[in-house]
């Protein structure tokens, strides 16, 4: 079955702003991250706002060990635009959990920073999230995930803190998050 999937080698760091030269305003992408309820999907959705393009993507995503969060399982099937449309049913559903209504999608802008030899993507979370900033760096192999240096930018690093994958921060907030003391 393992054929199936990719694997991703990631480190993730909490930060707390963007690190110069980048702005708000630099080049960026806007990722809509619907997770479908009680299954490991979730539909992405992809928009590049210079050009308005989008692209969907249907992902399967697991860790391949959950006691190590920094190697992830995935598989991807790209959608085209009138495919996407069937499952936008999944798009911002609302989930009932703990007395309160949530909706399944974590929103973000992706920016692109060169460090050190490796390309970061540093996820700005929207809404409800808006403060937590996080710094993904992907590796090619274990040697250089293992040898990579924390960013002198980083407040934290987060990599096996399940509390910060995609899935679990449905229907939090950034007080919530920051009262996380398990980082």
């Amino acid at each position: 079955m393992d054929e199936f999937y990719k694997t991703e080698l990631r480190r993730v760091f909490l930060i707390q702003t963007l690190p110069e030269p980048l702005t708000r305003a630099s080049s960026h992408l806007q990722i809509f991250d619907n997770y479908i309820e009680k299954t490991r999907l979730r539909l992405r959705s992809v928009r590049v706002p210079e050009t308005k393009q989008w692209t969907w993507i249907l992902e399967q995503r697991f860790p391949a060990n959950e006691k190590d969060l920094s190697h992830w399982k995935f598989s991807e099937i790209y959608l085209s635009e009138a495919e996407h449309q069937i499952f936008e049913q999944f798009e911002g559903r609302e989930i009932k959990k703990n007395e309160r209504v949530e909706t399944n999608e974590v929103r973000f802008n992706r920016y692109f920073h060169d460090y050190k030899n490796k390309q970061i993507a540093i996820d700005v979370y929207l809404g409800a999230l808006w403060g937590l900033n996080l710094a993904k760096v992907f590796f090619d192999n274990e040697k250089e995930m293992r040898e990579f240096e924390t960013p002198d930018f980083a407040v934290a690093e987060v990599t096996n803190n399940s509390y910060f994958t995609g899935a679990n921060l449905i229907g939090k907030n950034v007080l919530e998050v920051m009262e996380n003391e398990k980082w």
